[in-house]
C-alpha cells in the first residue's frame, strides 16, 4: 500500500474543523510548577479509569514532567482563557499570577477548571511524531455549572 503525501497545513487545517476541550497537565517538580497545555485530550476505558492526552516529541515540558509521581489534568472553563493562553506559551514561570493548588502527591490543579483528574501515567506509546500518554485516573471531580473552554479553528472559543 501506498501513501499518499499529505501536506501538514492542509492537515492542520482540516483537524482544526473538530473543537475540542483544553486541559493543562501539571505537577510540582522541585519547589515549582510545570505544566502543559493539550487540546488532544481524551477519555480511554472506564475499567481501568484511563485518559489520554497526546504530546510532541519537540515539546520541552514533558521531559521534565513525565518523572512527576502524580499529574494534575485540569479541564479548563471559559474562566481560563488567559491561563490557558499562558500555559501554552513558552515563559519561564508560565503559573505566575494563576490560581492552583497541589495535591499531596504533587499533582497540580487549577482553580476555576471545570472538571480534573489526578493521575499517572500507565504508559506512552510512540506514534509519528507525538507520543500518546496514557493516564491512570487516581482521583476526579467536576463543576458541570463551569462553561468549557474550546479550541476550534486554531483558536480559543466559548460556548454559551
Amino acid at each position: 500500500m501506498t501513501s499518499l503525501a499529505i501536506d501538514p497545513h492542509r492537515l492542520r487545517h482540516v483537524f482544526g474543523a473538530f473543537p475540542s476541550g483544553v486541559v493543562a497537565v501539571a505537577a510540582v517538580l522541585g519547589d515549582r510548577p510545570a505544566g502543559l497545555l493539550a487540546s488532544s485530550f481524551t477519555s480511554v476505558s472506564l475499567d481501568p479509569p484511563l485518559v489520554s492526552f497526546c504530546v510532541a516529541h519537540t515539546s520541552t515540558t514533558w521531559p521534565v514532567l513525565r518523572d512527576a509521581r502524580r499529574l494534575g489534568v485540569s479541564i479548563l472553563s471559559g474562566e481560563l482563557e488567559q491561563a490557558g493562553r499562558r500555559l501554552a506559551g513558552k515563559s519561564a514561570d508560565r503559573f505566575a499570577g494563576l490560581s492552583w493548588r497541589a495535591t499531596d502527591d504533587g499533582a497540580v490543579l487549577l482553580e476555576q477548571a471545570s472538571g480534573w483528574f489526578e493521575t499517572s501515567i500507565d504508559q506512552e506509546v510512540r506514534a509519528g511524531d507525538h507520543d500518546i500518554v496514557v493516564l491512570r485516573v487516581q482521583d476526579l471531580d467536576a463543576h458541570h455549572d463551569l462553561s468549557p473552554l474550546v479550541f476550534h479553528g486554531s483558536r480559543f472559543r466559548h460556548l454559551t
